[in-house]
């Protein structure tokens, strides 16, 4: 009732108010800053009982606002967030600057700071010669990446005014910015015909009714960043037309919370960051079908399944035909089937899955990595680090040591022709028999049961030596017994800092004083060669 009665009034004030003060309503929906935040734009006008005009504003911080848009039980505009709006003077707000001007803010006054004529030495003038080379490398229209990231950039400015000043631009970074739609931003892009890589993020631009007709203006965009933009999924299908050539896409913390499969758009996508959105998993699959994709960022997306149905194990899905990269990190992993299903990918190498509850339920990380390499046969590296030949080797025989006894009871056998493991053992390790045919079944010897780790009494405190090489410093760490000497090499080739090179261990005791053993087997664990707690290892290397 209250809302009613005071509309009539509102219209006449905003009718008066707009002459008078020369504020159109052009504004809504425009981006502002004040006090270095962001917003945009719901209302113009007259907020009764008060004098003059207010501008009603949605901010990108929902917690910068007081309210919802209303004040006094009138309801001026509508916000995403209880406390996302608030009402601000027109004076208070930054309405933006065209693209030439924060160029020229932002370089020229840098230069004339870094730059001068001449350089005056008491009470001589010297010419800064070479500084004009400098110079002419910095001057606007030969810059080919261009950083005006939160510049308050809001538009294009006079035409072909860009086209002039900016003529080889090959990068843009306008992340932070007052641009208000894409087609505001298409009228600059359409004026960098060399433009390539173009950084959105942090913006919030409105959608076109009909994106396809801006496809022009981003006719050569390869690489495109709308990181923390407030986007749903099919917003981007919605925008995608525009981006007819793009290779590279960044979506990280988005509003993106379901997928669905892109239809003659994106299809020439190869990098796809879809991190930091919290997305249903039964949707992932709706990607699967971008021919080029390579590389998938999903971490920090509640990921806790993946599941390929349309390939057994053993066998590889056609979903996912070119991903090589897959990132995982921080979700909610904790099933080794996962794990598992990762190796039904054709293509997959590179694989980061760190801090998922599956790996910190294991009490060692080094054996979590060793499991992983051993599930996923064509890994080259995992958790940015490279996976050696050695190091897969040694994975792969300790795996099959490892459940070696679980194959046993599950029906396995060393006579091929009596090694018939059940269906739950093959499921749970579907590489185990070509493990096996790989390496030959693990003596019955080497098997143990599987107990949970202890630290007490097990620690060897060990102090490494490099004899041949006096400018390295001893190094000495605390190591499990059993430990296996490829693990330990493995160690050594990190904190050395010498991939890829052989190293050669033996080591000396204070019981047999002045005798060196040799550590000649790699698969053997420390407590073989009777390794103790003190014992110095010498670590040669050819």
């Amino acid at each position: 009732m209250m809302q009613e009665h005071f509309i009539p009034l509102l219209n006449h004030h905003r009718r008066r108010l707009m002459k008078a003060q020369e504020v159109s309503e052009d504004a809504m929906g425009r981006r502002v800053s004040c006090d270095g935040e962001r917003g945009t734009v719901r209302y113009v006008g007259p907020v009764l009982p008060t004098a003059g005009v207010w501008l009603g504003v949605e901010w990108d911080d929902p917690e910068r606002g007081k309210h919802e848009g209303s004040h006094e039980g009138v309801r001026y505009f509508t916000c995403r967030h209880l406390t996302g709006g608030s009402f601000v003077r027109p004076k208070k707000a930054s309405f933006g600057v065209d693209y030439v001007t924060a160029l020229k803010q932002r370089y020229e006054v840098e230069l004339q700071e870094v730059i001068g004529e001449d350089l005056k030495i008491s009470s001589k003038t010297v010419m800064m010669v070479g500084f004009e080379d400098v110079k002419q490398k910095q001057r606007l229209e030969n810059l080919t990446e261009i950083g005006l990231r939160r510049c308050e950039v809001s538009g294009p400015g006079a035409e072909n005014e860009i086209r002039n000043t900016t003529p080889f631009a090959r990068s843009l970074d306008l992340s932070g910015n007052l641009l208000s739609s894409w087609e505001v931003l298409a009228a600059i892009t359409e004026q960098l015909e060399s433009l390539r890589e173009l950084q959105l993020s942090h913006n919030r631009l409105s959608t076109s009714s009909e994106p396809s007709r801006l496809s022009p203006a981003f006719s050569r965009v390869r690489v495109l960043s709308l990181n923390s933009c407030a986007l749903t999924w099919t917003q981007v299908l919605h925008c995608a037309p525009m981006w007819q050539q793009l290779e590279e896409l960044y979506l990280a913390d988005n509003h993106i919370t379901e997928l669905l499969r892109p239809e003659c758009v994106l299809q020439t996508l190869q990098v796809l960051d879809l991190s930091s959105n919290h997305i249903a998993q039964e949707t992932v699959l709706d990607i699967s079908h971008l021919p080029c994709l390579e590389k998938l960022n999903l971490s920090r997306s509640g990921l806790s399944v993946i599941q390929f149905s349309d390939a057994s194990a053993g066998n590889k899905t056609a979903l996912f035909p070119a991903l090589k990269t897959l990132f995982l990190d921080d979700n909610n992993i904790s099933e080794w089937r996962v794990v598992n299903e990762l190796e039904k990918l054709p293509s997959l190498l590179h694989l980061s899955c760190r801090r998922n509850p599956l790996l910190q339920r294991e009490k060692n990380l080094e054996t979590a990595r060793q499991i992983i390499i051993a599930r996923l046969s064509r890994l080259e590296l995992l958790d940015m680090r490279q996976v050696l030949s050695d190091e897969r080797r040694g994975a792969e025989l300790d795996y099959c040591k490892m459940f070696g006894l679980d194959w046993l009871k599950a029906g396995g056998h060393s006579d091929p022709e009596k090694n018939h493991p059940n269906t739950e053992f093959m499921s749970e390790h579907p590489r185990f028999l070509a493990l096996l045919q790989k390496y030959g079944a693990p003596d019955e010897g080497e098997l143990k049961e599987q107990k949970p780790f202890a630290l007490k009494n097990q620690l060897l405190t060990i102090t490494f030596v490099c004899p041949e090489d006096s400018e390295r410093k001893p190094i000495e760490k605390k190591l499990p017994g059993s430990m296996i000497v490829q693990k330990v090499k493995g160690l050594l080739h990190r904190l050395l800092k010498l991939p890829g090179v052989e190293l050669k261990l033996s080591y000396t005791c204070s019981k047999m004083s002045g005798r060196e053993i040799e550590i000649d087997n790699d698969l053997k664990p420390l407590e073989f060669y009777s390794v103790e707690d003190g014992d110095r290892i010498l670590v040669r290397w050819s």
